[in-house]
């Protein structure tokens, strides 16, 4: 499916919420969509690891790291796992690494940005809680879509117009 995000604003209004911020396309697809899985840590991305080596069903992992610019969250072996395990995409509130690398798998990655420091693997951080970033919260289950325009949430699935 091809997401058209300001379509699905002009579409469902306050159905949606957009997520602001100034997110930056990394991975292959910059065109995704799926349900939602959360992921709240800081500087240690030891649930990343767990999570993107779970069957991803089309789901999108979203992760916040509470916008530390100290520690990648995301490399490419954990983009590869979740490739593999076939995540739909995935989305930091942080930094990342290796990017020349996950420019072209076929994933949906969005990121503020890159670093390249590794992050500490503490075991730290919590699954499928709320999260709240960008101006907007976000729940497990939730729906986000992703295009070259944005980034959009909601709590239903949408069809698109």
């Amino acid at each position: 499916m091809s997401v058209s995000t300001p379509d699905l604003c002009d579409e469902y209004g306050d159905k949606v919420r957009v997520i602001e911020g100034p997110f930056r396309h990394y991975g292959g697809n910059q065109n995704f969509s799926g349900q939602i899985a959360t992921i709240k840590c800081f500087e240690d991305n030891s649930k990343v690891a767990e999570r993107v080596k779970e069957a991803g069903k089309g789901r999108v992992l979203v992760v916040d790291g509470g916008a530390s610019p100290r520690r990648s969250l995301l490399g490419d072996n954990l983009a590869k796992a979740a490739v593999d395990n076939g995540w739909a995409g995935i989305v930091i509130y942080g930094y990342l690494r290796d990017v020349e690398e996950i420019a072209i798998m076929p994933l949906g990655i969005m990121a503020l940005g890159s670093v390249p420091r590794k992050t500490e693997k503490l075991g730290d951080g919590r699954c499928d809680i709320q999260l709240e970033f960008g101006g907007t919260t976000l729940a497990a289950g939730d729906y986000l879509y992703a295009d070259l325009t944005g980034i959009i949430v909601s709590s239903e699935p949408l069809e698109t117009p």
